[in-house]
Protein backbone atom coordinates (compact mmCIF):
# COMPACT_ATOMS: atom_id res chain seq x y z
CA UNK A 1 0.00 0.00 0.00
CA UNK A 2 1.16 3.38 -0.43
CA UNK A 3 1.81 5.90 2.03
CA UNK A 4 -1.01 8.73 1.76
CA UNK A 5 0.65 12.32 2.00
CA UNK A 6 -1.90 14.19 2.49
CA UNK A 7 -2.12 18.17 1.45
CA UNK A 8 0.64 20.18 2.67
CA UNK A 9 -1.83 22.66 4.23
CA UNK A 10 -3.99 19.85 5.84
CA UNK A 11 -5.28 20.80 9.25
CA UNK A 12 -3.01 23.97 10.16
CA UNK A 13 -5.06 25.47 12.20
CA UNK A 14 -8.00 28.24 12.98
CA UNK A 15 -5.22 31.26 12.57
CA UNK A 16 -4.48 29.22 9.22
CA UNK A 17 -7.77 29.10 8.15
CA UNK A 18 -9.18 32.23 9.17
CA UNK A 19 -6.25 34.01 6.88
CA UNK A 20 -7.15 31.77 3.64
CA UNK A 21 -10.70 30.39 3.58
CA UNK A 22 -12.41 33.24 1.17
CA UNK A 23 -15.92 32.24 1.09
CA UNK A 24 -19.14 33.86 2.51
CA UNK A 25 -19.17 32.00 5.35
CA UNK A 26 -16.06 31.18 6.67
CA UNK A 27 -15.72 33.53 9.42
CA UNK A 28 -19.07 33.03 10.62
CA UNK A 29 -17.72 29.23 10.80
CA UNK A 30 -15.34 29.68 13.65
CA UNK A 31 -17.35 33.05 15.16
CA UNK A 32 -20.77 31.88 14.51
CA UNK A 33 -23.69 33.04 16.75
CA UNK A 34 -24.21 31.36 20.02
CA UNK A 35 -20.51 31.86 20.93
CA UNK A 36 -18.02 28.85 21.11
CA UNK A 37 -19.11 25.29 21.64
CA UNK A 38 -18.81 23.14 24.77
CA UNK A 39 -18.33 19.10 25.66
CA UNK A 40 -17.21 17.17 28.07
CA UNK A 41 -15.87 13.84 28.10
CA UNK A 42 -17.96 11.68 25.64
CA UNK A 43 -21.20 9.88 26.09
CA UNK A 44 -21.51 5.91 25.30
CA UNK A 45 -24.02 5.54 22.86
CA UNK A 46 -24.57 1.39 22.83
CA UNK A 47 -23.22 -1.19 21.56
CA UNK A 48 -21.13 -4.53 22.96
CA UNK A 49 -17.58 -5.76 23.30
CA UNK A 50 -15.13 -4.71 25.18
CA UNK A 51 -14.10 -1.33 26.57
CA UNK A 52 -11.16 0.69 24.85
CA UNK A 53 -9.66 4.11 25.84
CA UNK A 54 -12.60 5.38 27.69
CA UNK A 55 -11.45 9.09 29.37
CA UNK A 56 -13.32 11.23 32.06
CA UNK A 57 -11.80 14.31 32.20
CA UNK A 58 -15.12 15.54 34.26
CA UNK A 59 -12.41 14.64 37.21
CA UNK A 60 -10.43 17.12 36.69
CA UNK A 61 -13.29 19.58 36.62
CA UNK A 62 -13.56 21.43 40.04
CA UNK A 63 -17.32 22.51 40.73
CA UNK A 64 -16.82 26.26 40.04
CA UNK A 65 -16.36 25.16 36.41
CA UNK A 66 -19.04 22.86 36.17
CA UNK A 67 -21.82 24.95 36.43
CA UNK A 68 -24.15 22.76 35.10
CA UNK A 69 -24.17 19.75 37.57
CA UNK A 70 -27.07 20.89 39.41
CA UNK A 71 -28.78 20.71 36.24
CA UNK A 72 -31.36 17.77 36.10
CA UNK A 73 -32.52 15.53 33.48
CA UNK A 74 -36.16 15.05 32.22
CA UNK A 75 -37.72 12.08 34.09
CA UNK A 76 -38.35 10.50 30.79
CA UNK A 77 -34.41 10.88 29.81
CA UNK A 78 -32.23 7.36 28.97
CA UNK A 79 -29.18 6.88 31.25
CA UNK A 80 -26.81 8.56 28.68
CA UNK A 81 -28.55 11.97 28.26
CA UNK A 82 -29.17 11.75 32.24
CA UNK A 83 -25.32 11.23 32.66
CA UNK A 84 -24.32 14.17 29.84
CA UNK A 85 -26.48 16.74 31.55
CA UNK A 86 -24.99 15.94 34.42
CA UNK A 87 -21.00 16.45 33.14
CA UNK A 88 -22.32 19.07 30.86
CA UNK A 89 -20.16 22.53 31.25
CA UNK A 90 -16.87 22.07 30.42
CA UNK A 91 -15.59 23.85 26.70
CA UNK A 92 -14.95 22.12 24.15
CA UNK A 93 -12.28 23.82 22.04
CA UNK A 94 -13.01 25.62 19.05
CA UNK A 95 -10.95 23.55 16.38
CA UNK A 96 -9.90 23.95 12.77
CA UNK A 97 -12.28 22.66 9.90
CA UNK A 98 -9.50 21.75 7.85
CA UNK A 99 -9.16 22.26 4.21
CA UNK A 100 -11.59 19.24 3.23
CA UNK A 101 -14.89 20.32 4.61
CA UNK A 102 -16.80 20.36 1.59
CA UNK A 103 -19.28 22.87 3.40
CA UNK A 104 -18.91 25.56 0.17
CA UNK A 105 -16.31 27.50 2.61
CA UNK A 106 -13.01 26.44 -0.27
CA UNK A 107 -14.37 24.79 -3.07
CA UNK A 108 -17.63 21.90 -2.87
CA UNK A 109 -20.04 22.31 -1.15
CA UNK A 110 -21.45 18.57 -0.40
CA UNK A 111 -24.53 20.21 1.91
CA UNK A 112 -26.82 21.89 -1.23
CA UNK A 113 -26.61 18.27 -2.20
CA UNK A 114 -29.88 16.24 -2.69
CA UNK A 115 -29.45 13.18 -0.07
CA UNK A 116 -26.59 14.64 2.35
CA UNK A 117 -29.27 14.17 4.94
CA UNK A 118 -28.51 10.60 6.03
CA UNK A 119 -27.21 8.06 8.91
CA UNK A 120 -24.86 5.97 7.42
CA UNK A 121 -22.33 7.97 5.68
CA UNK A 122 -20.30 4.51 4.67
CA UNK A 123 -21.03 5.02 0.29
CA UNK A 124 -21.40 7.90 -1.63
CA UNK A 125 -24.54 9.58 -2.68
CA UNK A 126 -25.79 10.78 -5.88
CA UNK A 127 -23.29 10.68 -8.78
CA UNK A 128 -20.77 9.14 -6.66
CA UNK A 129 -20.74 5.41 -6.07
CA UNK A 130 -18.20 4.28 -4.30
CA UNK A 131 -18.36 3.15 -0.51
CA UNK A 132 -15.53 3.52 2.32
CA UNK A 133 -13.74 0.18 3.11
CA UNK A 134 -12.97 -0.35 7.18
CA UNK A 135 -13.76 -1.45 10.33
CA UNK A 136 -17.11 -0.21 11.03
CA UNK A 137 -17.77 2.83 13.79
CA UNK A 138 -21.41 3.95 14.72
CA UNK A 139 -20.67 7.53 16.75
CA UNK A 140 -23.10 10.07 18.55
CA UNK A 141 -22.87 13.48 19.54
CA UNK A 142 -25.31 14.95 22.59
CA UNK A 143 -25.98 18.06 22.45
CA UNK A 144 -26.78 20.43 25.14
CA UNK A 145 -28.30 23.91 25.81
CA UNK A 146 -25.77 25.40 28.45
CA UNK A 147 -27.68 28.70 28.38
CA UNK A 148 -31.20 27.45 28.99
CA UNK A 149 -29.74 24.83 32.16
CA UNK A 150 -28.24 21.96 29.42
CA UNK A 151 -31.25 20.37 28.44
CA UNK A 152 -31.23 18.67 25.12
CA UNK A 153 -30.50 20.94 21.87
CA UNK A 154 -32.87 19.04 19.68
CA UNK A 155 -34.17 19.72 16.47
CA UNK A 156 -30.42 21.43 15.59
CA UNK A 157 -28.15 19.85 12.73
CA UNK A 158 -24.76 18.45 12.70
CA UNK A 159 -22.53 17.99 9.28
CA UNK A 160 -20.05 15.48 10.11
CA UNK A 161 -17.39 14.47 8.03
CA UNK A 162 -13.68 12.31 8.22
CA UNK A 163 -11.00 10.43 6.19
CA UNK A 164 -11.06 6.83 4.89
CA UNK A 165 -9.17 3.82 6.06
CA UNK A 166 -6.70 5.64 3.65
CA UNK A 167 -6.51 8.89 4.77
CA UNK A 168 -8.12 10.35 1.97
CA UNK A 169 -10.55 12.65 1.89
CA UNK A 170 -14.02 12.62 -0.96
CA UNK A 171 -14.48 15.76 -3.27
CA UNK A 172 -10.60 16.70 -2.53
CA UNK A 173 -8.25 13.82 -3.19
CA UNK A 174 -7.11 12.63 -5.94
CA UNK A 175 -9.50 9.99 -7.98
CA UNK A 176 -12.28 11.12 -5.34
CA UNK A 177 -13.35 14.35 -6.72
CA UNK A 178 -16.56 12.66 -7.44
CA UNK A 179 -17.48 10.71 -4.13
CA UNK A 180 -19.03 12.29 -0.97
CA UNK A 181 -18.84 9.36 1.27
CA UNK A 182 -18.09 10.14 4.69
CA UNK A 183 -19.88 12.91 4.74
CA UNK A 184 -23.33 13.41 6.01
CA UNK A 185 -25.89 15.53 8.39
CA UNK A 186 -28.09 14.25 11.00
CA UNK A 187 -31.20 16.38 12.56
CA UNK A 188 -30.65 16.42 16.79
CA UNK A 189 -33.57 13.95 18.68
CA UNK A 190 -35.81 14.65 21.43
CA UNK A 191 -32.33 13.95 23.54
CA UNK A 192 -30.69 16.31 21.54
CA UNK A 193 -28.43 13.52 19.91
CA UNK A 194 -27.11 12.65 15.92
CA UNK A 195 -25.90 9.23 15.65
CA UNK A 196 -24.05 7.93 12.57
CA UNK A 197 -23.00 4.62 10.96
CA UNK A 198 -19.62 5.24 9.17
CA UNK A 199 -16.02 3.38 9.02
CA UNK A 200 -13.33 3.74 10.97
CA UNK A 201 -10.80 6.34 9.76
CA UNK A 202 -7.43 6.24 9.14
CA UNK A 203 -4.10 7.99 10.48
CA UNK A 204 -2.48 10.17 8.14
CA UNK A 205 0.96 11.79 8.61
CA UNK A 206 1.15 14.60 11.44
CA UNK A 207 -2.50 13.75 12.77
CA UNK A 208 -4.00 11.96 15.81
CA UNK A 209 -7.27 10.22 13.81
CA UNK A 210 -10.00 12.71 14.68
CA UNK A 211 -13.38 12.96 13.26
CA UNK A 212 -14.45 16.68 11.70
CA UNK A 213 -18.00 18.20 12.80
CA UNK A 214 -20.00 21.25 12.55
CA UNK A 215 -23.08 22.25 14.11
CA UNK A 216 -25.68 24.48 12.77
CA UNK A 217 -29.09 25.88 14.32
CA UNK A 218 -31.18 23.44 12.19
CA UNK A 219 -31.32 21.49 9.15
CA UNK A 220 -32.50 24.34 6.90
CA UNK A 221 -29.95 26.14 7.95
CA UNK A 222 -27.28 23.40 7.65
CA UNK A 223 -28.59 22.49 4.05
CA UNK A 224 -28.18 25.76 2.79
CA UNK A 225 -24.90 26.13 4.37
CA UNK A 226 -25.48 28.54 6.67
CA UNK A 227 -23.79 30.00 9.56
CA UNK A 228 -22.15 27.69 11.91
CA UNK A 229 -22.71 27.39 15.86
CA UNK A 230 -19.63 25.79 16.53
CA UNK A 231 -17.15 23.63 14.58
CA UNK A 232 -14.83 21.06 16.75
CA UNK A 233 -13.02 17.48 15.86
CA UNK A 234 -13.65 14.37 17.36
CA UNK A 235 -10.35 12.49 18.99
CA UNK A 236 -10.47 8.45 19.08
CA UNK A 237 -8.81 6.81 21.36
CA UNK A 238 -5.21 5.48 21.54
CA UNK A 239 -6.39 1.88 22.52
CA UNK A 240 -9.16 1.82 19.82
CA UNK A 241 -6.77 2.93 17.06
CA UNK A 242 -3.99 0.22 18.15
CA UNK A 243 -6.65 -2.45 17.72
CA UNK A 244 -7.86 -1.33 14.47
CA UNK A 245 -4.69 -0.43 12.78
CA UNK A 246 -3.63 -3.96 13.80
CA UNK A 247 -6.38 -5.30 10.87
CA UNK A 248 -5.75 -5.90 6.88
CA UNK A 249 -5.74 -2.50 4.77
CA UNK A 250 -4.89 -0.07 7.77
CA UNK A 251 -1.07 -0.63 7.51
CA UNK A 252 -0.05 3.03 6.77
CA UNK A 253 -1.96 4.42 9.57
CA UNK A 254 -0.31 2.01 12.21
CA UNK A 255 2.99 3.30 11.13
CA UNK A 256 2.04 7.00 11.00
CA UNK A 257 0.17 6.52 14.72
CA UNK A 258 3.87 5.44 15.95
CA UNK A 259 5.16 8.78 15.25
CA UNK A 260 1.69 10.99 16.30
CA UNK A 261 0.39 11.77 20.10
CA UNK A 262 -2.37 13.79 20.82
CA UNK A 263 0.14 16.30 22.59
CA UNK A 264 2.12 16.67 19.26
CA UNK A 265 -0.78 16.69 17.00
CA UNK A 266 -1.30 20.67 15.86
CA UNK A 267 -4.89 20.45 16.61
CA UNK A 268 -5.05 18.77 20.30
CA UNK A 269 -2.13 19.12 21.39
CA UNK A 270 -3.18 22.57 23.62
CA UNK A 271 -4.91 20.12 25.89
CA UNK A 272 -3.81 16.52 24.69
CA UNK A 273 -8.09 16.59 23.18
CA UNK A 274 -9.56 16.15 26.96
CA UNK A 275 -12.30 17.42 26.24
CA UNK A 276 -13.38 15.76 22.85
CA UNK A 277 -11.09 12.47 23.26
CA UNK A 278 -14.43 9.65 22.84
CA UNK A 279 -15.89 7.37 24.64
CA UNK A 280 -15.28 4.35 22.39
CA UNK A 281 -16.60 0.38 23.45
CA UNK A 282 -16.40 -2.62 20.59
CA UNK A 283 -13.78 -4.33 18.85
CA UNK A 284 -11.86 -4.80 15.73
CA UNK A 285 -13.58 -7.74 15.41
CA UNK A 286 -17.28 -6.34 15.96
CA UNK A 287 -16.55 -2.71 15.08
CA UNK A 288 -16.91 0.26 17.35
CA UNK A 289 -19.08 3.15 18.88
CA UNK A 290 -18.04 6.63 20.42
CA UNK A 291 -19.65 9.43 21.04
CA UNK A 292 -19.20 12.73 22.87
CA UNK A 293 -20.81 15.78 24.31
CA UNK A 294 -21.12 18.77 23.33
CA UNK A 295 -22.23 21.59 25.18
CA UNK A 296 -23.41 24.74 23.18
Amino acid sequence: MTNHVPHPNHDRGLEFDLSTMMSRRSLGMFFGAGGAAAALAACTPGGSGSTAGTTTPAATESAATTPAATASAPPSASPTLTRAIAECGAEIPEETAGPFPGDGSNGPNVLAASGVVRQDITASFGTGSATAEGVPLTFTLTLLDNANGCVPLAGAAVYAWHCDREGRYSLYDSGLSNENYLRGVQEADANGQVTFSSVFPGAYSGRWPHIHFEVFESMSNATAAGQVLAVSQIALTKAACDDVYATPGYEDSAANMRRTTLQSDNVFRNDGGVHQLATMTGSAATGYTAGLNVTL
